[in-house]
């Protein structure tokens, strides 16, 4: 009994250990500074996701024509890419065991992958008819929203 209290007392005094979420999101933001041509202090990335797949948008908090530009030439590229399979900046930000990822790309061709400009910045829709995908699509989007923090929204 008294070793049990004393070594739950030394338990209880010892420092906790380090906030992996806090880590994580300081790296995600770190990453995305060399992925994403736009500043996300003036930024938001907000994600909906919708029974036939989801909708990402990214927008600047900040009315900043030079910030709209960069947003909508990088949402662009990235559509073109995710159109194609290829998620090599989420990965190069979040990492290649993102939820949803793998099934992404290996079901990209049953997804249609649209741009859109918006008034503040541009959006991207994911739109497909297979469950699987749908359910993939919002474990990325939820996943997104945990690493960036206040930088995204669901």
């Amino acid at each position: 009994m008294i070793l049990s209290l004393a070594l739950a007392l030394a338990l209880s005094q010892t420092t906790p250990p380090p906030d992996t979420t806090t880590q994580r999101r300081i790296d995600v933001r770190r990453k995305s500074e060399h992925v994403m041509p736009f500043l996300l202090d003036r930024s938001m990335h907000m994600f909906d996701p919708t029974p036939a797949g989801g909708t990402m948008t990214v927008h600047t908090n900040a009315n900043d024509p030079q910030q709209i530009a960069l947003i909508r030439s990088h949402v662009r590229k990235e559509a073109l890419a995710f159109a194609r399979g290829d998620y090599a900046d989420p990965t190069a930000i979040h990492g290649a065991s993102m939820p949803g990822l793998a099934e992404l790309r290996a079901g990209h061709a049953t997804i249609t992958v649209r741009y859109a400009a918006v008034v503040d910045g541009a959006e991207i829709s994911f739109i497909t008819k297979s469950p699987a995908l749908v359910a993939a699509l919002h474990r990325w989007f939820a996943a997104q929203v945990a690493d960036h923090g206040h930088d995204a929204m669901m």
